[in-house]
C-alpha cells in the first residue's frame, strides 16, 4: 500500500495586474519535492491585506505543511534544506559568473577563427572579462567611483580617476580582443592593472582592511581580495605578454 501524498497549503497573491513571482516559485518548489499543493489565490490587495493581519505576517505568500505555518519562499526553501543568502551578505558569485562567461566566449572565439583550442583562448578570455567588468561598472559609474575610492591608492588621490577607469578598461579590453593599437591597449592596461594590484594587496594583506570590491559595479557584495588581486595581476601579464610580442 503505498504512502498518502503529502500536502501543502499556499496562499499567494494573483491579482489581475500581478503574480507574485515569490508564490509562484514556492508553488512549483512544493510540486518538486512531491507535494499536493492547496493553491489558494489572494485576488485582491484587500483580501490580501486581511490574510496578513488574520495570521500576523508582513508578506505573501505563506506555506502551511500539517497545520503548521512555514512562511514565506526563502522560508520554504530553509524548510527543504537548501541555501538562502542572507541580506548583504558577501559572495564571490559575481566575479566568478563573469569568468565563466568570459572563458565560454573566449573559447567561442577561438573555435569559429581556428577550429580548434589554442593558446589564444586564455588572452582573449582576459580581455573579454575585462570587457565585461567594465560593462558592470558603466552601469552606474558613480556608484562604483564611490566603492572605488574606498582603497584605490590612486583614486583616494585623485577622485576623477574613479569615473575614469572604468572607460579605461573597456577601452584597453576591446583593443586587446582586436589585437589593435597594441601600443595603447597594453600600457593602459598594465598602468591600471599595475595600480590595481598593489593597491589591492595593501589593503587586504597589509592593512587587513575588510571591504567590497568594486570589480563588478558599486552594488556589489563582492568581498576584496584574492579574486580582486587575481584580476588585476591578469590584465598586467596580458598587458606584458602583448609587449612582448610586439617586440
Amino acid at each position: 500500500m503505498s504512502a498518502p501524498q503529502k500536502t501543502a497549503v499556499l496562499y499567494r497573491m494573483v491579482l489581475p495586474d500581478h503574480l507574485c513571482p515569490s508564490g509562484q516559485k514556492a508553488l512549483w518548489l512544493l510540486r518538486r519535492k512531491g507535494y499536493a499543493v492547496e493553491d489558494h489565490h489572494l485576488k485582491t490587495r484587500a483580501e490580501t491585506d486581511a490574510f496578513k493581519a488574520e495570521h500576523g505576517v508582513a508578506t505573501t505568500p505563506q506555506t502551511f505543511i500539517d497545520g503548521v505555518r512555514i512562511g514565506g519562499y526563502d522560508d520554504l526553501r530553509r524548510f527543504f534544506g537548501q541555501k538562502v543568502p542572507e541580506p548583504g551578505a558577501t559572495s564571490y558569485t559575481p566575479v566568478l559568473a563573469v569568468f565563466a562567461v568570459a572563458a565560454l566566449i573566449a573559447v567561442a572565439i577561438d573555435w569559429l577563427s581556428m577550429r580548434a583550442i589554442t593558446a589564444m583562448v586564455l588572452p582573449n578570455f582576459i580581455a573579454t572579462a575585462m570587457c565585461l567588468l567594465a560593462m558592470l561598472k558603466l552601469q552606474d559609474v558613480e556608484r562604483f567611483s564611490t566603492m572605488f575610492l574606498n582603497y584605490d591608492l590612486l583614486a583616494r588621490r585623485w577622485a576623477p580617476y574613479g569615473y575614469i577607469y572604468p572607460f579605461a578598461e573597456l577601452g584597453a579590453g576591446v583593443l586587446m580582443l582586436a589585437g589593435a593599437l597594441t601600443w595603447l591597449s597594453a600600457p593602459v592596461a598594465l598602468f591600471i592593472g599595475g595600480i590595481g594590484a598593489v593597491s589591492v594587496f595593501k589593503a587586504v594583506y597589509v592593512d587587513k582592511r575588510e571591504l567590497k570590491c568594486a570589480c563588478v559595479g558599486g552594488s556589489s557584495n563582492v568581498p576584496l581580495g584574492f579574486v580582486s588581486l587575481t584580476e588585476n595581476v591578469m590584465m598586467v601579464g596580458m598587458a606584458v605578454w602583448m609587449l612582448v610580442g610586439a617586440m
